[in-house]
């Protein structure tokens, strides 16, 4: 078997099952992907997903349906995504090996 994608955190599990009890237009999971822009090059994106679109990658893990864009497989090959709830803010943050440079906000990254 080959190496999971993304793998999830206990925290981003939860946060997704949240978001997904509060949507309203049946989402089967969310989609995550990776778009160019951001100060750094590639910003992540993360969208409800209401269908499995051909040649995306489907993690089901710790009871939650995650799809990966297959321009994004490469980028985020063995990324760690985590939900972080600060004083101010909360998030989900990618914690990706590929990522040689990160910007200073945290909204995007170079591989």
């Amino acid at each position: 078997m080959s190496e999971q994608v993304l793998k999830l955190s206990t925290n981003a599990a939860e946060r997704i099952k949240e978001i997904m009890s509060k949507s309203e237009d049946k989402a089967i999971g969310v989609r995550v992907g990776v778009k160019s822009g951001g100060c750094a090059g590639m910003s992540y994106v993360m969208e409800y997903a209401k269908d499995i679109k051909p040649n995306e990658e489907v993690i089901e893990e710790k009871g939650v349906k995650v799809l990966i864009d297959p321009k994004a497989i490469m980028y985020l090959l063995g990324t760690e995504m985590d939900y972080k709830k600060e004083k101010f803010s909360s998030q989900f943050v990618f914690k990706n090996p590929n990522e040689t440079e990160r910007c200073g906000c945290g909204e995007s990254f170079k591989v």
